[in-house]
């Protein structure tokens, strides 16, 4: 199966909605929620971190094509050989990793696709 880089900014996506389900259906609501881990502020951490990493791709067409490989062994080996730019998109995502980090719901990878899959119907 191909996977596009549309995929795997869907998959970015789904993971932000798949914590604000997360949020909700735990009884996390705005009142109770840590400051952030409401449905708007995943939501703008979530874009925030979409639009800046599409941003960069377009920037890095080396590693956008090793992403483009949908080759998990090849991208792990191309940011292996290219730290520097695996840290700028560890930095991209920073808001995400904040949120992760001070909000107490996790969500698995199954739960987004659940999620994504109610979507798309």
């Amino acid at each position: 199966m191909l996977i596009t880089t549309t995929h795997k900014i869907r998959a970015v996506l789904a993971v932000a909605a798949a914590t604000i389900v997360a949020t909700v259906g735990l009884g996390y609501g705005q009142a109770h929620a840590a400051p952030g881990c409401t449905a708007s502020g995943l939501s703008s951490a979530l874009g925030q971190v979409a639009t800046s990493t599409g941003a960069w791709l377009s920037a890095h067409p080396d590693a956008e094509a090793a992403v483009n490989t949908a080759d998990e062994n090849a991208i792990r080996t191309y940011f292996a050989a290219h730290q520097a730019e695996w840290s700028e998109l560890q930095g991209i995502a920073s808001p995400l990793r904040s949120l992760r980090q001070s909000c107490p719901q996790q969500v698995s990878p199954g739960d987004v696709a659940r999620l994504y899959d109610a979507m798309a119907s």
